[in-house]
């Protein structure tokens, strides 16, 4: 039943994605380009964007199959990720000139729904729901302190790597599966749907989102899909496998980190821009070059976390 979910998201998105894109556009739900952006990027504006909202049916349709604790702490960090890149993506199109949530605003937003769902998970779970991956039990909060990095890091990792057409959601896609056959071998029946569902929704999306893009996910399906993304590891207990089955979306978020950094202190960029998929694009890569080279990536990273899974276990 729960491998259905996969087909049954994958069809709902991609049957409905046409008269909600079109609603989008009557709506005037459009995106528009950064100013600092790269020249190839103004084509971009005018496309329909918030069209992660499609992802909710990932959740609703894992509740119809599983509703026990987990499963619904899961769909609130989720749902609530996803709510919190609405409130961003509503505000920007508001305002004009991508003036949104400002990024302290999202980092405690982001904490809220992050720390709801821990709660819920370590209320359901107890001392059982506080272990690492190669480490064992460890003590509440530092468990706590953790899984609530990680799911800061993902979600606006996501969100910095969402870029490019199809970029963030082909990234994702091959974690995805890692974590998928993690709680399938586990037995974990509420993270299983709730991912096979994500991974069917992110598929659909796909259709719509590769290059040229017809829709973009904004903040919406980006935060969205960075909470399906740490909540499967943490759920899993995989806190420390995150880093290597999601390298890209790591490496994308250290990039910004070494440009401010390298700027502030010595005025130079170490990028030409950053995230790190603008730098290769400046290069003179075609966009459908780096979207490929970021997927092929992320796919060898998986591989290498999932050989490492099994030679561990």
């Amino acid at each position: 039943m729960i491998w259905l979910l996969f087909l049954v998201t994958f069809g709902l998105v991609a049957l409905a994605a046409p008269p909600f894109i079109a609603a989008l556009r009557a709506l005037a739900y459009r995106q528009h380009a950064y100013e600092d952006a790269p020249a190839t990027h103004r084509a971009k504006t005018g496309t329909p964007t918030m069209g992660g909202a499609l992802f909710l049916v990932a959740p609703l349709a894992a509740l119809a199959v599983v509703r026990d604790a987990v499963a619904i702490a899961y769909t609130v960090l989720i749902v609530g990720c996803g709510a919190i890149g609405f409130l961003d993506d509503w505000l920007s199109i508001r305002r004009g000139h991508n003036r949104g949530l400002r990024a302290r605003e999202k980092f405690g937003l982001t904490a809220l729904v992050a720390l709801a769902f821990l709660g819920i998970v370590y209320e359901s779970g107890g001392s059982s729901a506080t272990r690492l991956f190669g480490v064992g039990a460890v003590p509440a909060w530092l468990w706590y302190g953790l899984s609530l990095c990680v799911i800061l890091a993902t979600t606006h990792a996501v969100n910095l790597t969402d870029g490019l057409d199809g970029l963030a959601a082909g990234t994702l896609l091959p974690p995805i599966a890692v974590l998928i056959f993690i709680a399938w071998r586990q037995g974990a029946a509420g993270p299983l749907a709730m991912m096979v569902a994500g991974a069917g929704a992110v598929l659909g999306f796909l259709l719509y989102n590769r290059h040229p893009a017809q829709v973009f996910m904004g903040d919406t399906g980006s935060l969205a899909l960075g909470g399906l993304l740490a909540g499967g590891a943490i759920l899993l207990d995989m806190q420390l496998l995150l880093p290597l089955i999601g390298g890209v979306f790591a490496v994308e978020t250290l990039s910004v980190i070494v440009q401010v950094a390298s700027y502030k202190a010595t005025k130079r960029r170490v990028f030409r821009m950053s995230p790190l998929h603008h730098h290769f694009e400046l290069g003179g890569w075609p966009e459908t070059k780096v979207t490929a080279c970021f997927w092929a990536a992320s796919l060898a990273l998986a591989a290498a976390g999932l050989f490492l899974i099994t030679v561990t276990s």
